[in-house]
């Protein structure tokens, strides 16, 4: 990996996760999310986001954790070829700058959920953020 990159951060569960800053239209506290007959069980249902209907997605199912009683406390708005996604996180993080030195590939060890979400990774100077790969993470059917 080359070059400084920009990502926002949240949490989900204990791990530190982020995408980069151009796919992420905003992160609002989850709004009432209205639940779809027969949807995947990564989606949590439809959102108004000021008139437009989102599909909004819960991260913990994506990455095969137990879900919340409660839906996260934000959404991540995202953007993805033309379409804006609600991503549901545990709580939001910062914008952080990392350079080329700070990443690193997604390592090749990693199975389950998460090993199509992560893209790769940063090391901070207190812990690992995981970046996730926006397509994947939006994804919600199975492959085919």
């Amino acid at each position: 990996m080359s070059g400084t990159r920009q990502l926002s951060s949240f949490t989900v569960d204990d791990g530190l996760f982020g995408l980069d800053v151009e796919h992420v239209q905003e992160v609002i506290r989850t709004p009432r999310i209205t639940p779809v007959p027969l949807a995947p069980p990564a989606v949590l249902g439809l959102a108004n986001l000021r008139g437009q209907v989102v599909t909004v997605v819960d991260l913990r199912a994506r990455l095969g954790l137990e879900p919340r009683p409660e839906p996260g406390a934000v959404t991540v708005m995202v953007r993805h070829d033309g379409e804006v996604v609600g991503l549901v996180a545990d709580a939001p993080g910062d914008v952080l700058e990392v350079s080329a030195d700070q990443q690193d590939p997604a390592p090749e060890a990693l199975t389950g959920p998460p090993a199509d979400l992560i893209s790769g990774t940063c090391r901070l100077p207190d812990r690992l953020l995981l970046v996730l790969d926006i397509e994947q993470a939006v994804r919600v059917t199975a492959p085919a």
